[in-house]
């Protein structure tokens, strides 16, 4: 008994899946596979980046790998194959697709004998038929007359209908344009059609035999723009930096944004972080001042429900959450992507620690998923880390607020009538001005301000 080879192996095709919803196309990162190994069930053979995330792919059967579609770097349509794979077994080949039906050749019709011209003596003329005219299209009697042609056939004076040359009507259109006779074009399509290269074809030696008259010369193309690759560095824009860059040009033309600022002292709640380090439920999580700037966002939105929403232009109607997906906007090498922590609002401080640690590390690693990037309701974005005072955010698209945290540093503060170096940071709070008015936009940030002032806060009004 002999085995089957990878030659005759039947080879399945794995075409490029949507990894989320709606995308259309991703780049190949990293093959991990090469052409001869062998590859099982659920191993992941390539990287891809789509438009929201960098995302592993993982093969769906056993087998041999038989060709590689594409090299790294290169965007693929959804539902292209990438990868074909030589597979053993019958069981595991993919069905034969049908082979497509041979097209009938068109019948045509035969004219009546009453309509087709004939000469005195010699009955109707079998030699050609003329194809019926579309339903409401009448023919010229120039172009009747010219197409019925009697042409004396040597002695037996038998008349030839010429028969119209076969374009389809964009050929035809493309040929009047360019005053070419489709009786003078020899075709090339199958069943004597013409085709648009015949047409070229066909007015090129015209072309070249006609007097060249140039009284007003045509523009001439931009020539192609050059620079010096040792001063200048150009980085096509692709993948997840174009889908930033449209969503904030969306996001920006779309909501009206108002932004709010608010510098607060956060000296006890810097003290609280160190305390809360110490502390044994929280050792081994990530514990910083995000975390607790996260916690009071959440309880002011508590405070605060008409802030969560959104708006609904199709259906002009406010969205109101039950639910908070905190976004963190996070920096990473191939841009900023804005993952978000499902039901943050339903979480302990130890649960949201943990949640912000994955998310932080996911990101850096480059593996957030695109579900982990859909369905955000309001986002914290911390521009303190590159030791800036605080911006005005842009919204995420979709969502009503963002939240900026500026640098924490150490400023001269009037404290119980005294100035005293404290703990400073500076809040700006951005919200779409059709969701939220000032006053409701004035309460969540105070409501944040006064958290971080007095970290207790979190027990009495979380």
């Amino acid at each position: 008994m002999t085995t089957m080879t990878e030659a005759e192996a039947p080879v399945r095709e794995f075409k490029m899946p949507d990894v989320g919803e709606g995308l259309t196309e991703a780049e190949i990162l990293k093959w991990y596979v090469q052409p001869g190994d062998t590859v099982t069930d659920g191993q992941v053979v390539c990287e891809v980046e789509t438009a929201k995330a960098a995302v592993e792919l993982p093969i769906p059967y056993d087998g041999v790998v038989h060709e590689l579609r594409f090299p790294e770097g290169t965007t693929v349509a959804v539902g292209t194959s990438i990868i074909a794979v030589a597979v053993a077994g019958s069981s595991a080949e993919a069905p034969p697709e049908p082979k497509p039906k041979p097209k009938p050749e068109p019948v045509e019709e035969a004219k009546p004998a009453a309509r087709t011209p004939v000469l005195v003596g010699y009955g109707v003329s079998t030699s050609a038929t003329k194809r019926r005219p579309r339903k409401g299209a009448e023919i010229p009697a120039q172009e009747a007359s010219a197409a019925v042609q009697g042409e004396l056939n040597g002695h037996a004076g038998i008349a030839v209908v010429e028969r119209r040359p076969l374009a389809k009507p964009p050929v035809r259109k493309l040929a009047k344009d360019l005053g070419v006779d489709l009786a003078t074009v020899t075709p090339s399509g199958p069943d004597g059609i013409i085709t648009r290269e015949d047409v070229h074809a066909a007015v090129a030696p015209v072309a070249a035999a006609e007097p060249v008259q140039a009284p007003t010369p045509a523009p001439l193309s931009p020539a192609p723009v050059t620079y010096d690759t040792t001063r200048e560095t150009r980085i096509p824009v692709k993948g997840v930096r174009k889908a930033t860059a449209a969503a904030m040009v969306g996001s920006a033309f779309t909501a009206p944004h108002v932004t709010e600022f608010v510098t607060v002292d956060v000296t006890r709640t810097m003290k609280l972080v160190e305390e809360l380090k110490q502390d044994k439920e929280m050792q081994g999580r990530r514990v910083n001042p995000l975390l607790l700037i996260a916690k009071a966002l959440l309880v002011a939105i508590k405070r605060n429900p008409d802030v969560n929403a959104s708006w609904d232009d199709a259906a002009q109607e406010i969205v109101l959450k039950h639910y908070v997906n905190l976004g963190i906007a996070a920096a990473t090498p191939r841009g900023l992507i804005v993952p978000n922590i499902k039901d943050a609002h339903a979480k302990t401080l130890p649960q949201l620690a943990d949640s912000l640690g994955e998310l932080v590390s996911t990101a850096r690693d480059g593996k957030t998923s695109p579900a982990a990037m859909q369905g955000g309701t309001v986002t914290i974005t911390n521009v303190g880390v590159f030791g800036i005072d605080t911006g005005t955010p842009i919204l995420n698209p979709g969502e009503s607020a963002i939240l900026a945290i500026g640098t924490i540093k150490l400023q001269p503060w009037v404290h119980k009538g005294k100035v005293k170096p404290r703990q400073v940071t500076t809040l700006a709070l951005s919200f779409d001005h059709r969701l939220v008015d000032g006053e409701l936009g004035s309460k969540v940030l105070a409501d944040v301000a006064a958290i971080l002032e007095q970290p207790k806060r979190l027990i009495t009004w979380g």
